[in-house]
């Protein structure tokens, strides 16, 4: 049941993971009516913020005032529990299992604070790439192919495809 790498640290098998995933995305339809999807959460915390610094420019504003209303806060959406209850459930993971440590896991070629900048660039671009995708991968991806959408295949397609590049020209950083 368990995979176990060089460290002596036991991680649950990749398989069984997917499976799990597969139960837990089929759940997510049959409970909500619709797939998993972690970019609205954070798309739903800065509509929030950009609220509470300026209410007038977010009820004013055309992309914004799509998701401000007087009877429901952008908070207030599922999104934001399932991101909520996956950064609790990884802590809770890393505190049961004793993983809990700050760290930063980066090849001896590289620094870390270039590694940092690496995860966070990322980052910046995989979350404006989810927004101009109106979905991220577990949005537009899994969810999308878990309804037979072609567009589903293709954007699972364009990451891992977009993915093994950028893994090919940056390996130097890892290996």
């Amino acid at each position: 049941m368990n995979s176990k790498k060089n460290t002596g640290t036991f991680y649950l098998n990749p398989y069984l993971g997917g499976v799990f995933l597969g139960l837990v995305l089929m759940m997510t339809f049959y409970f909500t009516g619709r797939g998993l999807g972690a970019s609205g959460a954070a798309k739903s915390t800065v509509v929030a913020a950009v609220n509470a610094v300026s209410h007038e420019h977010a009820e004013k504003s055309h992309y914004y005032g799509k998701f401000v209303t007087d009877d429901q806060h952008p908070m207030n959406t599922w999104l934001v529990f399932e991101v909520v209850g996956v950064l609790a459930g990884a802590f809770l993971s890393g505190l049961f299992f004793n993983r809990l440590k700050l760290k930063v896991e980066h090849s001896p070629k590289i620094t870390s604070r270039r590694r940092l900048i690496f995860a966070v660039s990322g980052g910046i671009l995989f979350g404006i790439g989810s927004q101009l995708a109106k979905g991220c991968t577990s949005g537009a991806a899994l969810s999308g192919m878990a309804v037979l959408s072609l567009a589903g295949f293709i954007t699972m397609m364009a990451i891992f495809g977009t993915a093994f590049i950028f893994a090919w020209v940056f390996k130097k950083n890892w290996i």
